[in-house]
């Protein structure tokens, strides 16, 4: 029996006894029939998976041998979870999975696997897979899932996607992918496939799991296809109780099929495994099987705080070949002692292979940008819809082109730009809470009737519709999802900082994040709605590596911009948040009741590739000389500072108005470029003054080396609180006023 294990050198000594204390038994199995009597599991695949256990366990141990004199930089491991070998032999190659961070054996089963299927030779094929697992570990720019930047586990020959979240932050991707896949069009997986993903006890608990298994269960429930297989690994206290607490999480979801055994057990955790993903390809249905796993040794290297545990996975597999008769004890630790140093070998050869050695080298894969690429996309949606697609454009349009429609608001044009998407581009989706019925404000009225179901409502929850978002991207499609506003985004941060801003990079660009999410925000006259409809937080979007913000505060720049933010997602897979003034959707009057100048015309198709918008160009208003004032704002900021700007230039200043479009990357170039021309500016920030924008402007402004004076007009450090107290908080033409009177003052 284990006693506390605490330190590598007594896991290795109790698998050496314990092995060395069975018998063989007097009669002895055919490789070839069950290892077990009622077992799926044959002899010979039982000597395989075992090969592939003892890789993951000695991959342990090498980590730790490679980080005692700092060569190794990740020690968290897989000893107690290698009976994850049997869900690998469970499954196809070709099925998509998302594997957690104690998936070695998974892991090697489905290289070794992969490398018989080709021919490889045997003895090399669990070398070959340490020494991947290896290259994660000493940050090798070889490894072949995240190039040296970290160590997951993922190689997209192997069709394994880095699962790059805190415990269980894939899930919603999982099942987003699973949800999509009957969508894909260019995914390198067949019809039949099923998607995988495996995750701790500790995420079972997480909103993330309750995100996905809410996505699964209900289209499960709708008769929707959803092929995902969940596999929880639960190394808990109550593991093994088939009644307990993480049953009882996981179990009688609505729509979900529950199944459990003993992962500690080869023969057990193989047949539940080939049972659980037989139904889950057959019915098209998702399923959870928890695998009752054990915790051996502790992370970062550190002892093992875990209590006493009597089981071991690879003892439970030597057994089950010792009492076949298939391998003696002796036979058992030579195995090991042979894999052993077959680890041993690979971990000293990687020692030497190169590391990233610049920020180039290691942003490459971020956020790729071609932006005369780009350009030339929507030059090509110009011609196919004013040439070969016209027929379509206007049978979409019901014979009402928008373009002859008059002039529109901020939510009539992108309701235009989005059916255009629709009609240009089949693998295009719009989704989210209501949409079917216009969305909570209207914006997506009749694109049901116009895309058929390419649009879909999904449930409120912001983590869901990242998780279908990011599934969807994954297999190929371009998602357009919508949330209900800034303060439920902030709910789902970890799907769009984690996963969507990192899939790139963590899986060196071998897998993308297309993705356009429209988000209704900022604050609203008056105070509509209290705190959370008039969230006007975006520093979490602006801290986000790799991500376009994009804020259209009119009509006029709305097709433009979203044109460019699909065509980038399309062409680099850019992750684009498309950040909506929802207090100028329906506005329509400037400077006074009546003038209409805040509508525009929608842009014929002819005129899109001149009036494009590159990400990170800024639009320039001048007002009388334009010499004396620059002022920089985005959003609601831009109609308050027109407004101010032509009473300004009614007392004889000029001013020049800078609509920053874009908030990440913020157009630099034209902000330095336009605050040199006046040597004032006053930047309008209707976030709030501690982490707004305007830090980030006044940051700009210094590294651009601007000489001047500045000053700056934010919101207060505060929620913004209902009705008119609101007034209190924002931003508002007379501080702008103020503002400005006191820089030209100076």
């Amino acid at each position: 029996m284990l006693n506390r294990v605490t330190t590598p050198q007594n896991l290795d000594e109790r698998f050496r006894d314990a092995v060395s204390a069975l018998r063989s038994p007097e009669s002895r199995r055919d490789p070839g029939d069950p290892v077990r009597d009622g077992s799926t599991l044959t002899g010979a695949r039982t000597r395989e998976l075992f090969d592939a256990q003892l890789t993951a366990r000695h991959l342990d141990l090498a980590a730790r041998w490679l980080r005692s004199f700092n060569e190794g930089f990740t020690t968290t491991g897989s000893s107690g979870h290698e009976g994850n070998a049997a869900v690998a032999a469970a499954l196809r190659g070709d099925d998509p999975a998302f594997l957690h961070h104690r998936s070695a054996a998974f892991y090697c089963v489905r290289a070794a696997d992969r490398a018989g299927a080709t021919g490889s030779d045997p003895g090399r094929r669990l070398e070959d897979a340490a020494r991947d697992v290896l290259r994660g570990v000493v940050a090798s720019v070889r490894d072949p899932a995240t190039g040296g930047r970290d160590k997951l586990f993922g190689n997209p020959e192997l069709h394994l996607l880095p699962a790059i979240s805190t415990p269980g932050g894939h899930l919603p991707r999982a099942a987003g992918l699973a949800r999509s896949l009957s969508r894909a069009v260019t995914a390198p997986w067949p019809s039949d496939a099923i998607v995988v993903a495996s995750f701790g006890d500790a995420g079972a608990s997480g909103p993330a799991a309750a995100a996905a298994l809410e996505m699964a269960g209900r289209a499960g429930a709708e008769g929707k296809p959803v092929p995902l297989l969940l596999i929880c690994e639960d190394n808990g206290p109550d593991a093994t109780d088939p009644d307990g607490w993480p049953a009882a999480l996981l179990r009688g979801r609505p729509g979900v099929r529950y199944s459990f055994a003993d992962g500690c057990d080869l023969a057990a955790a193989h047949d539940a495994a080939v049972e659980a993903a037989g139904f889950v390809r057959a019915e098209r249905r998702p399923a959870v099987l928890r695998l009752a796993t054990v915790h051996l040794l502790g992370q970062a290297g550190d002892p093992d705080p875990a209590p006493e545990d009597p089981r071991d996975p690879l003892i439970g597999t030597a057994r089950l070949l010792v009492e076949a008769g298939l391998l003696g004890p002796d036979d058992v630790i030579t195995r090991y002692d042979e894999v052993g140093w077959q680890v041993r070998k690979a971990a000293e050869e990687v020692l030497g292979e190169p590391k990233l050695a610049s920020i180039g080298e290691i942003v490459a894969s971020l956020a790729p940008r071609r932006p005369l690429r780009v350009a030339h996309a929507v030059a090509e949606a110009a011609e196919r819809a004013a040439g070969p697609g016209a027929a379509a454009r206007a049978q979409v349009f019901g014979g009402q082109l928008p373009e002859h429609a008059g002039p529109l608001t901020l939510a009539q044009t992108l309701n235009a730009g989005l059916t255009e998407a629709l009609a240009a581009d089949p693998t295009l989706l719009v989704f989210g809470p209501g949409v079917t019925g216009g969305g909570p404000h209207g914006v997506t009225t009749g694109l049901r009737e116009r895309g058929g179901d390419r649009v879909l409502d999904t449930p409120p929850d912001a983590t869901t519709v990242l998780g279908l978002a990011l599934g969807a991207g994954t297999a190929g499609l371009i998602p357009v999802p919508e949330i209900t506003g800034l303060a439920a985004l902030h709910t789902a941060a970890e799907q769009l900082r984690v996963e969507a801003a990192g899939m790139s990079l963590l899986s060196s660009g071998s897998y993308r994040n297309p993705m356009v999410l429209r988000v209704p925000g900022l604050a609203q006259p008056l105070g509509l709605g209290g705190h959370l409809a008039n969230d006007n937080s975006v520093a979490m979007l602006r801290d986000i590596p790799g991500i376009v913000v994009a804020v259209p505060a009119r009509a006029a720049d709305a097709a433009p911009m979203l044109r460019t933010c699909l065509a980038a997602a399309a062409v680099d897979g850019t992750v684009s948040v498309f950040l909506e003034p929802a207090a100028l959707y329906q506005t329509r009057d400037l400077y006074q009741q009546g003038d209409s100048e805040w509508t525009a015309a929608y842009p014929e198709p002819s005129s899109w590739a001149g009036e494009h918008v590159p990400i990170g160009r800024a639009r320039i208003y001048g007002l009388g000389t334009a010499q004396d004032l620059t002022i920089v704002t985005y959003g609601n900021g831009v109609r308050m500072s027109l407004r101010v700007a032509a009473q300004l230039a009614a007392d004889g200043y000029g001013s020049r108005v800078v609509d920053l479009r874009w908030l990440s990357p913020l157009p630099v170039a034209d902000l330095v470029r336009e605050a040199s021309v006046t040597g004032r500016v006053l930047i309008v920030d209707e976030t709030r003054r501690s982490g707004g924008v305007g830090e980030g402007v006044l940051a700009a402004l210094v590294d651009g080396a601007f000489v001047g004076s500045v000053r700056r007009v934010a919101a207060a450090d505060a929620p913004v609180p209902l009705g008119p107290a609101a007034e209190q908080v924002l931003v508002g033409e007379d501080a702008i006023t103020q503002g400005a009177h006191a820089l030209l003052a100076r």
